[in-house]
């Protein structure tokens, strides 16, 4: 059995004093007996308007990252950054960047997965309405970081409404699937949960939300609950309060295999056209 961190963060627009609290939740987590954390969305900086600016430190932060997974001994699961470059090296040239999730070993940066779906949506809050395709280009490709606990599959924020998504990770050989979030309150509250378990049941995974939680300026506020699911699809825990902290939730491959061999769900899957 192995034990796995997710956190709640209340990211603000100050990298320094962000980063702060990144390692007081490693410190916490490695005192819990992780060998994992996974950060939400834009837990490094999250300031509207600030993109180009953070993504222009990608290699620096990405670097700062590898020497704190190092330090402590933990893998990470980088949350969001903002980069400025494909996976292949090449930079974008429209002035949009990449909303980018790592997966960080104790020796180096495993995987990059670029976030798939962007969130061009209309919502009932202070905002109104979020076009992320104005800022960021999406990726195109499906990343499993292999660990020695298991293969995490890398989801972020709104790729969780898709559940194609989530079975293609469980295909390629996906144990885990970490979905780093900055949910909005009013669409966290609806779906939030709902989302993660029935991500997790779909897909025999076992799934780790990490959350922004609180007020980001004067607009923008998310709902946070961090929150882990099971392989069954059962809620593991949930944090309910505000601020930053995290949770700590077992995870063992052979109950995932019990659980997926009593109930072959991928093997009964068929395809129906509509």
């Amino acid at each position: 059995m192995t034990l796995l961190s997710v956190a709640q963060m209340n990211s603000q627009n100050d990298i320094d004093a962000n980063f702060v609290v990144i390692e007081s939740l490693m410190q916490q987590s490695k005192a819990d007996g992780a060998e994992l954390i996974v950060f939400p969305e834009n837990f490094v900086c999250f300031a509207a308007g600030k993109q180009r600016e953070t993504a222009a430190r990608f290699e620096e932060i990405q670097q700062r990252l590898e020497r704190l997974a190092q330090q402590y001994q933990l893998w990470i699961v980088a949350g969001t950054l903002p980069c400025p470059f494909r996976p292949d090296g090449s930079i974008i040239e429209d002035g949009r960047v990449r909303t980018v999730s790592l997966c960080i070993s104790p020796e180096k940066t495993e995987a990059r997965y670029d976030k798939i779906h962007l969130f061009d949506v209309q919502v009932g809050d202070a905002v109104g309405g979020y076009q992320e395709s104005a800022f960021f280009e999406p990726g195109n490709e499906l990343v499993v970081a292999k660990t020695p606990f298991g293969n995490i599959g890398m989801m972020v924020c709104y790729d969780l409404r898709f559940p194609e998504l989530a079975l293609k990770l469980r295909a390629q050989g996906a144990n885990i699937l970490t979905t780093p979030a900055a949910f909005t309150y009013t669409t966290g509250q609806m779906h939030w949960q709902l989302l993660l378990q029935a991500r997790a049941m779909d897909s025999q995974c076992q799934v780790l939300g990490a959350a922004q939680q609180g007020w980001h300026g004067e607009k923008r506020q998310t709902w946070g609950h961090a929150s882990a699911a099971n392989s069954r699809g059962q809620l593991l825990d949930m944090i309910h309060t505000e601020g930053a902290q995290l949770i700590t939730v077992p995870f063992d491959l052979d109950e995932q295999k019990q659980v997926r061999e009593s109930m072959p769900l991928i093997q009964h899957r068929t395809l129906i056209e509509l």
